[in-house]
């Protein structure tokens, strides 16, 4: 089958052909329809997990996936061949599977679900890992009604993902944004937007001069960490994705690094908001399989924005 990873330790990732595998013993098979780009497929794929986790070659990239289960393992009873489905790529001490690929084997419980009929394929494997970590961030700086939340990186598909989610749930949203994507960013429900290119911690400070009630990071601020958790009220709370909760030692804060693929019932309910429509899959390109490098490339640089779908096979 094709499938796009690192053949072996010295490679680059590039288009591979691998064996097509099968289902085991209380496994589903999927044929895989569509996937999305996350800051961690990009990260694997460009050879920075090495050092950090044992791999398994031929590693293949991806994290999300939708797609038709075309067999069951002996044991299976949760799903049958034909049901569509989305989901995450398990977890796992090693790295070898992923969604990058025609096929993948995966088991039937925890970060797998049906797929909601009103979402297509694209739709269904773009709220995956960004939405499930954003719900995760949410949950953790428990924001609500009457709550400025700060979220630093809105524009990227976790940021995205965690304007709706706070805004909601009544918050009042502060998301950084390049200025020509402000207007997006209202729409998806940010009551303000912050030009990331200038000095954030000042305009946070003119609006709010006492500080924000939680601080959501989306993105990696090296320096700017410290300054930003600043903006942060005495009994607040910070949830970030890259790290740093340390860096607040000594503060009335609760700061939490968070890792999104922590719990499955926190993906029942990405996938119930997502069915519901009360989530809105921020997609702002599709590429073809055979286009993944161009997208991979593109997260993180200026132009890119929300979530990036791949389509795998029609």
């Amino acid at each position: 089958m094709k499938a796009f990873g690192l053949a072996d330790e010295n490679s680059t990732a590039a288009m591979l052909e691998v064996p097509t595998p099968e289902a085991g013993p209380g496994e589903v098979r999927v044929a895989v329809r569509a996937s999305s780009v996350n800051g961690w497929d990009v990260f694997v794929m460009s050879g920075h997990a090495r050092a950090m986790m044992e791999h398994h070659y031929p590693v293949i990239g991806g994290k999300d996936f939708a797609g038709v289960i075309d067999a069951v393992g002996e044991g299976v009873t949760q799903f049958a061949v034909g049901d569509e489905v989305l989901g995450i790529v398990p977890s796992a001490p090693f790295l070898s599977v992923g969604s990058y690929a025609e096929y993948l084997v995966v088991p039937p419980e925890g970060f797998i679900q049906r797929k909601p009929s009103n979402l297509d394929f694209e739709q269904a494997a773009s709220v995956g890992l960004a939405a499930l970590t954003a719900l995760v961030s949410v949950n953790a700086v428990e924001a609500s009604d009457g709550d400025v939340v700060l979220i630093v990186g809105a524009a990227g598909g976790v940021g995205s993902y965690g304007v709706q989610l706070a805004a909601a749930r009544g918050a009042t949203v502060a998301a950084t944004a390049r200025p020509e994507d402000e207007e997006w960013i209202r729409g998806l429900g940010a009551a303000e937007a912050i030009d990331y290119s200038g000095d954030v911690a000042a305009a946070v400070r003119n609006t709010h001069p006492d500080g924000v009630d939680a601080l959501i990071v989306a993105v990696n601020l090296g320096d700017a960490f410290g300054p930003t958790a600043a903006l942060v009220k005495d009994g607040g709370k910070i949830a970030s994705t890259v790290g740093g909760a340390d860096e607040v030692a000594g503060r009335d804060i609760r700061a939490t690094n968070v890792q999104g693929q922590s719990d499955p019932e926190t993906f029942v309910e990405v996938v119930r908001l997502a069915a519901a429509g009360t989530l809105t899959v921020p997609i702002t390109r599709t590429f073809t399989f055979d286009q993944l490098p161009e997208a991979l490339g593109l997260v993180g640089e200026t132009r890119s924005r929300g979530k990036f779908a791949i389509t795998i096979s029609s």
